[in-house]
């Protein structure tokens, strides 16, 4: 009878196992080919593809990377364009610090794994009801996004010159399109939508009046002044 257990409970882990690097995969492959519209949108920037390749190797946050080729490509000064990919990515040390406990790595690959830390593999791994499950999807999804990234980004880089008008193409779009793809499942709460909600309007708002990258950094106020009006409109409701 315990042998029996012992194999029912092996072929339900293996069953789980299977299911999180299938999805795991289909995060990597399916964010991993936009790699090639960084490319082509860096290279449109003026930047080398020397250049365009470090930022993807050793920067490697999507969001971060399309924001300061952006900034560039609009002719923003390079302080800007870097303050908003940096305010843009410290997102990502949030997710380190709940991935931290959750993991449970060993000391020495910390360091490795921290530059896995972006949205899609704290997406993943935190969607797995077991340690064991976490660590399978944080594995393969940073390995898989990272390796499809980097070579798509060469791919665009590269081939960037023969596609000709990269702006014709609108591909500098697909990048905030796939990270609003990620973020919007995560927005549960009426506070998490009215943040984003005024994140877009500041955003989008302040983008024929401000320098190219200020508007992104004016819309991180979104997040202070929706919480400080949630708990002003707490407090008044436990007064009354």
């Amino acid at each position: 009878m315990a042998e029996r257990t012992a194999l029912r409970d092996a072929g339900t882990s293996g069953k789980a196992d299977r299911a999180v690097v299938r999805d795991a995969l289909g995060v990597g492959v399916a964010v991993g080919l936009s790699g090639f519209a960084f490319g082509v949108t860096s290279a449109g920037s003026g930047l080398t593809w020397v250049q365009t390749c470090a930022l993807s190797l050793l920067v490697f946050t999507g969001a971060s990377q399309f924001a300061l080729v952006g900034a560039l490509a609009a002719r923003g000064g390079p302080f800007t364009a870097a303050a908003g990919a940096f305010f843009l990515g410290v997102r990502n040390a949030f997710y380190g610090l709940r991935l931290s406990q959750l993991l449970a790595l060993p000391r020495a690959v910390r360091p490795f794994a921290a530059q896995w830390v972006i949205d899609e593999t704290a997406a993943v791994a935190l969607a797995q009801p077991t340690r064991r499950g976490a660590r399978i999807g944080f594995v393969v999804t940073g390995l898989s996004l990272y390796v499809l990234w980097n070579l798509t980004t060469l791919l665009g880089a590269v081939g960037a010159g023969a596609i000709g008008d990269t702006d014709a193409w609108g591909l500098d779009a697909a990048g905030p399109a796939v990270f609003l793809a990620l973020l919007a499942p995560m927005l549960r709460t009426g506070t998490e939508r009215a943040v984003a909600g005024l994140a877009v309007l500041l955003g989008l708002g302040l983008l024929p009046v401000l320098p190219a990258g200020v508007p992104v950094l004016v819309a991180a106020l979104a997040a202070p002044v929706v919480l400080w009006a949630d708990g002003r409109r707490r407090g008044e409701g436990a007064e009354r």
